[in-house]
């Protein structure tokens, strides 16, 4: 192919390249510093023909005009750079433009004729070489300081353009109308479409231009051109960034203010068309209100009140529609409309119209309200005189009543016409009292004539006086007729209840037994209260016809005839009331006589068949129940002595021939008689009792005594002696507890004994019983005692062998430790004052060893003492203090080895003291 003997040395590290990459880098190193050519492929980068162009202007600039070539007009700058490349150079047309303005051209078909290009410049190259190489090095140098310059000019003044559009696009201070806001926003575009794009392809160029000056420096082996700091590619990409992000914010806040100020402008027309309809509705409104056409009469004037309401509520509603302008106006001057002067101004006269419209309406309120009250005051007027006019017709009847019945109905009657126009005068002073706002002449509205008003209320007051004094009139003169026909319904009904109780009172009956006089006493002292009762209203109602008499009213001389025949009547009756109670009396003490007398002898009787019974129960608790009830017997003895001392007193204050009969005279010494046999009899019952009490207690205190015996004896006999000194203490523990119970045992059983001697001393038919239960008590308690005492000795023998073997352990445990002490100074004592101070240790060390020594003796009388009262046990025992005895010769023989290796070092350390000094002194 032809591209196979294509290849590339890099500037950097010399290596390699070949075929188609060779190609392309070859291409890149030509085209550098061309503005709008970047060749990456063989393909798309080469549709515009610019790098066509570029590579033969690389080499031959006198062929081509590159600047006159525009991007966008591909065809042209391909069909330029195929012509001059076959007319000027040559060079076969391979390829047209139609070729290659594809999307996507073909790879092979521009590697093949590019690589024509490749082998023309080549061999034109190597022609030239060698003569232009010096003046080439020259001119490379000072066009790449020319450009370096350039490149630092172009970069400064880009950077300061963007620095200052920066500061201008970040200026927040926006116009406040909506005009302004549009001229911004044009300016804005305009800054977009006509003064960026420039910039935008000198930043291009600059990169470009870097680009160029960096490739021609390696291409000559120069140090490489790098922009100081602040003018680097990236620092011109980072203030470009900044730019399109102020440009984008910038945008966003001119958007965003003329969406609000459209907003603005909506919501002014808006309140412009409602101000202006609201104001229409008001000033119509106002005209309604200030018209008074309420009418003359109460229909009328409710009507018109009727209607006001309505338009009241009409009003009220439209308050919100008032406040939807007063919300308009605030959110417009919140958004800081331009205009907010004017919206102000009109917002205020909606207000003041709205406010106006209220107090006309108000005030049309309060003089319909005044109307509305006169009207209804008028009306009240006339209902009260047509009532008043109708009462005094029936306050004018002359029926006074035939009799006390119908002149009750009638004053009832009264009194409810009177209640009714106590209500009316009540009503009648309201209305005349509301007539005095109407009748004044003080400065205000006036709904009437004030005259007129005086005149009504002037009248209504006249006509309700004469209805009061009608009314008194009226009551006086039933009252009086309700006094003749009230005196005579009482003195009838006197005179017909004296007749019937004089009939009780004329009775020969006085009782057959005690109950029927009871009976018969209790029916006359409810008529004496009855008499007694009647009295009072019988002279009150006297009083009252002598009153009538008096006065001398119509009926005055039937009156004084009832009034005599009445007390007659009445004075008759109350001697014949004294007569019988007396009689009753007399009969009623001599039954109550015969029934206590019959009460006592039968209880006498019953009392004296209990205290005669042999029974005395057969336990304990049956003898307590039967002593219990021999208790309340005698109680009930006792307490019925003064009920014999009441019978006698009864028999005295008995009529003289009714105390002389036998069935009151001879009853008396009988019923004395048999209260002292009763008396006798429970004194003798109530000792067989107390006896009978006391033997029972006696076996009920033996049996529980054996029971607590048997228990603890077979508890006793149970118990085995542990070993362990843990249950030994346990056991000793509740043998401490086992002994206050039996002092408490000992003393019941002497209580016992005591009784029991007592009944043995007696004539007690079961003698026999009664000593073999106590012989058999004091047995067991005897053969307890004995148990418990040997039970004891075992624990507390076992106790003292467990404390042997304890304190056993403790000297040994001693013994070790002080041997432990002894061993723990092997590694002191490294000069004189360690040494004295072990000495003076290991000194109190022995009077320890005197104490131990001492304990010893204490052991070893001990284990004498347990080995000849155990002498099973007696090989342990003595093995114990044989290995105490070999521990404590092992601490003592420690201590003598210690003790006289102490001494030694003790001379060592002086004589070394000795040395030092000696060796100090010369």
């Amino acid at each position: 192919f032809q591209i196979q003997d294509i290849s590339v040395e890099t500037e950097d590290n010399k290596e390699k390249k070949s075929a188609k990459d060779a190609l392309l880098l070859w291409c890149q190193m030509k085209t550098a510093g061309y503005p709008n050519v970047n060749v990456h492929n063989f393909t798309t980068s080469w549709r515009d023909g610019l790098a066509f162009n570029a590579i033969v202007h690389k080499h031959r600039s006198d062929l081509i005009d590159f600047d006159k070539l525009k991007k966008s007009n591909a065809h042209y700058n391909l069909q330029n750079a195929f012509n001059v490349a076959e007319q000027q150079l040559g060079l076969t047309k391979l390829l047209d433009p139609e070729d290659v303005s594809v999307d996507q051209p073909d790879e092979k078909s521009i590697i093949t004729y590019v690589a024509t290009y490749y082998h023309y410049f080549s061999k034109m190259k190597a022609l030239a070489v060698e003569g232009k190489r010096i003046g080439k090095v020259l001119d490379y140098a000072i066009e790449a300081d020319n450009m370096i310059d350039k490149y630092e000019t172009l970069a400064s003044d880009l950077l300061q353009w963007i620095e200052f559009t920066i500061i201008t696009l970040n200026d927040r201070k926006l116009a406040n109308s909506l005009n302004g806001v549009q001229n911004q926003l044009q300016a804005f575009n305009t800054y977009r479409t006509v003064e960026k794009p420039p910039k935008f392809n000198k930043k291009g160029n600059l990169e470009v231009l870097l680009f160029t000056v960096q490739s021609k420096m390696r291409a000559n082996n120069q140090k490489v051109y790098i922009p100081r700091e602040g003018k680097l590619i990236s620092d011109i990409n980072k203030a470009w960034e900044r730019l399109e992000k102020a440009e984008h914010e910038r945008e966003l806040a001119l958007r965003t203010e003329l969406i609000r100020q459209e907003k603005l402008e909506q919501l002014a027309h808006r309140f412009d068309r409602k101000a202006a309809m609201r104001e229409t509705w008001l000033s119509e409104n106002q005209r309604l209100v200030s018209q008074d056409n309420f009418g003359l009469d109460l229909a009328a004037v409710e009507a018109a009140t009727r209607k006001h309401e309505a338009i009241e509520t009409d009003i009220n509603a439209y308050n919100e529609r008032v406040q939807a302008v007063v919300a308009v106006a605030k959110e417009l001057q919140a958004e800081r409309y331009y205009d907010i002067k004017r919206i102000a101004v009109r917002k205020d006269n909606v207000l003041r119209l709205w406010d106006y419209l209220r107090e006309l309406l108000q005030a049309r309120r309060e003089r319909l309200v005044k109307n509305l009250e006169l009207q209804k005051m008028f009306q009240e007027m006339l209902y009260i005189v047509d009532w008043m006019e109708d009462m005094k017709g029936r306050l004018q009847s002359q029926d006074f009543g035939k009799h006390l019945h119908g002149v009750e109905d009638l004053l009832q009657t009264h009194t409810l016409v009177e209640a009714d126009i106590a209500v009316q005068a009540e009503r009648v002073k309201t209305v005349t009292t509301g007539a005095q706002r109407f009748s004044t002449n003080e400065e205000g509205y006036k709904p009437c004539d004030p005259e007129i008003v005086q005149e009504r209320a002037l009248h209504l007051e006249r006509c309700y006086g004469e209805l009061c004094e009608l009314a008194a009139e009226r009551r006086s003169k039933l009252e009086e007729s309700r006094r003749l026909w009230k005196f005579f319904w009482e003195m009838g009904e006197e005179e017909a209840w004296i007749r019937e109780k004089e009939q009780i009172m004329s009775s020969e009956d006085h009782g057959r037994d005690l109950t029927g006089v009871a009976l018969l006493v209790s029916k006359h002292s409810s008529l004496m209260d009855e008499l007694s009762g009647r009295s009072g209203p019988l002279q009150q109602t006297i009083g009252e016809g002598e009153g009538l008499v008096a006065e001398g009213r119509l009926g005055a001389e039937a009156v004084g005839e009832k009034i005599a025949e009445i007390r007659g009547l009445w004075a008759r009756l109350e001697e014949l009331a004294a007569q019988r109670g007396t009689r009753l009396a007399e009969t009623a003490s001599l039954y109550q006589f015969q029934a206590d007398a019959d009460d006592t002898e039968a209880w006498i009787l019953d009392s004296l068949r209990l205290a005669s019974s042999t029974e005395v129960g057969h336990d304990q608790y049956s003898t307590q129940t039967l002593a219990k009830k021999h208790r309340e017997v005698e109680e009930e003895v006792d307490h019925h002595r003064p009920t014999i001392d009441a019978l006698h007193e009864q028999a005295r204050s008995l009529p003289s021939d009714a105390a002389r009969s036998p069935e009151v005279d001879g009853r008396l010494p009988a019923i004395e008689q048999r209260y002292e046999e009763l008396v006798a009899l429970a004194r003798q019952r109530r000792l067989a009792l107390q006896d009978a009490l006391a033997l029972y207690k006696m076996f009920s205190e033996a049996d529980a005594c054996t029971l607590w015996i048997d228990e603890k004896e077979q508890w006793l006999n149970c118990m085995e002696i542990p070993e362990k000194l843990e249950d030994l203490e346990v056991v000793q523990h509740r043998f401490e507890t086992l002994e206050p119970e039996m002092n408490s045992q000992a003393s019941r059983i002497a209580a016992v004994n005591e009784v029991a001697d007592q009944v043995l001393s007696t004539e007690y038919r079961n003698k026999d019983e009664v000593a073999g239960m106590r012989d058999q008590l004091n047995s067991s308690w005897d053969r307890f005692r004995g148990l418990a005492d040997e039970k004891k000795e075992a624990l507390s023998s076992a106790l003292s062998i467990q404390n042997y073997h304890l304190e056993c352990n403790e000297t040994k445990s001693w013994i070790k430790e002080k041997t432990k002490v002894i061993e723990s100074t092997q590694s002191l004592g490294n000069d004189l004052a360690g040494v004295m101070a072990l000495q003076r240790k290991l000194t109190g060390m022995e009077r320890d060893l005197e104490a131990i020594q001492g304990k010893l003796d204490d052991l070893r009388k001990e284990e004498e003492k347990l080995a000849a009262e155990h002498p099973e046990q007696a090989a342990p025992i003595l093995s114990r203090l044989a290995e105490i005895g070999g521990v404590w010769e092992d601490l003592r023989d420690t201590l003598k080895r210690r003790e006289e290796s102490l001494g030694e070092a003790s001379k060592l350390q002086g004589f070394l003291r000795d040395l030092d000094d000696f060796q100090s002194w010369l």
